[in-house]
């Protein structure tokens, strides 16, 4: 497979992970019935699958790991956390306002995975100066 079809593959799964957590996001946080249909519960697995596949793909054809690349190292750190909050946002948080914060919380991490993977900077603020 050719690389720029796997770095498409990863960036389409991105922008789909993100818009499904983000509308799952609200839809929790208005209790909606959407949350109980199948899909929704199922494709968020599908996407990240791929996702986090195509990631893996690409950091080996690129040849580069975590453990000699600082931003890969920080973008993985921060996936972490993003699933964590995630996890509280959408399901272990036991009450709206802790839902809330975790669901907000996820958004900001998520600027930072962004930042960091366009950047190639552990800290991408450091090329908003540039």
């Amino acid at each position: 497979m050719s690389f720029l079809w796997i770095k498409y593959l990863h960036i389409s799964c991105v922008i789909l992970s993100y818009g499904l957590f983000l509308l799952r996001g609200i839809w929790i946080l208005k209790a909606s019935p959407i949350m109980q249909q199948r899909w929704v519960r199922i494709a968020p697995h599908i996407i990240d699958t791929a996702l986090l596949g195509s990631a893996i793909t690409l950091a080996m054809m690129l040849n580069i790991s975590p453990l000699e690349t600082p931003w890969l190292l920080a973008k993985i750190i921060a996936l972490l956390l993003y699933i964590t909050l995630g996890t509280i946002a959408i399901k272990r948080g036991k009450s709206k306002r802790i839902r809330l914060g975790a669901w907000l919380g996820a958004q900001i991490v998520f600027l930072y995975i962004v930042l960091t993977a366009l950047s190639h900077d552990p800290l991408p603020w450091h090329a908003l100066d540039e």
